[in-house]
């Protein structure tokens, strides 16, 4: 399975839900997961490398990869139980060719104007994609929400908004909070330093509506029923290193 999170808008938390996500499959799901990471910025290989310093923590693969890299990722689909994307911020190759082939794509948006007005360009992109992928299911995602009360129309506001194109918008949202950032710095999640905080609880609600399961139990049930035969046979664990450019 594989699933793409990306957009046209940088600093949406793009890559902080890849890790998160990928981390809540890894340990509360018993997930294979590999991350691909097409960001120049290699913000998720540099947390992988972080990550792997501490052997107690799940193991999650990483991979960079860039351009047309659709073949790459039906390679890795059938060595993984879940491949994640973390695209960039922007409209490139890598994004439409993920899309292209992805079973989910998850969208991030702050609930700001500047965020907002991509909505169009992604509605457009998706539509594209889903002439040759239409079984593909994206969703918008509210992120980094303001915590105070007088705000929450904002994120109302921002909902109805996605809510005018033919895209699905998830009701969890994220929160603006510090545990994301310092779980980000340590190579961890906020599932890993706070199991039972606000931040893990927002990770788990976004995980399970984006595959539409109720829980961790039921994705895992759902990733064995759909178990490649191949998985592993030539992907070692912890492949944090590895650069590969699809041109």
């Amino acid at each position: 399975m594989i699933i793409l999170v990306g957009g046209e808008k940088g600093g949406s938390g793009k890559s902080c839900l890849a890790q998160n996500i990928a981390v809540y499959l890894a340990k509360e799901c018993q997930a294979s997961v590999m991350m691909v990471d097409c960001d120049p910025q290699r913000t998720t290989s540099d947390w992988i490398q972080a990550r792997n310093q501490d052997s107690s923590l799940a193991a999650i693969n990483c991979v960079q990869l860039y351009g047309k890299i659709r073949n790459d990722l039906l390679s890795l689909e059938q060595h993984y139980d879940v491949v994640i994307v973390d695209c960039g911020g922007q409209d490139n190759l890598a994004l439409r060719a993920s899309m292209s082939v992805a079973a989910y794509t998850l969208m991030p948006l702050r609930p700001k104007r500047r965020d907002l007005k991509t909505v169009s360009h992604m509605d457009d992109v998706v539509t594209t994609c889903m002439m040759i992928n239409p079984k593909m299911r994206a969703s918008f995602v509210i992120t980094q929400c303001p915590n105070l009360p007088s705000q929450v129309s904002r994120i109302e506001e921002a909902k109805e908004v996605c809510r005018t194109y033919d895209i699905h918008v998830l009701d969890a949202v994220t929160y603006s909070r510090n545990s994301y950032d310092d779980s980000e710095e340590s190579g961890r999640s906020v599932i890993e330093i706070e199991p039972d905080g606000k931040a893990a609880g927002e990770i788990r609600a976004i995980a399970c509506e984006l595959l539409q399961q109720q829980d961790a139990a039921a994705i895992s049930a759902m990733l064995q029923q759909h178990r490649p035969m191949t998985m592993g046979a030539n992907y070692g664990s912890r492949r944090s290193e590895e650069v590969r450019y699809a041109v």
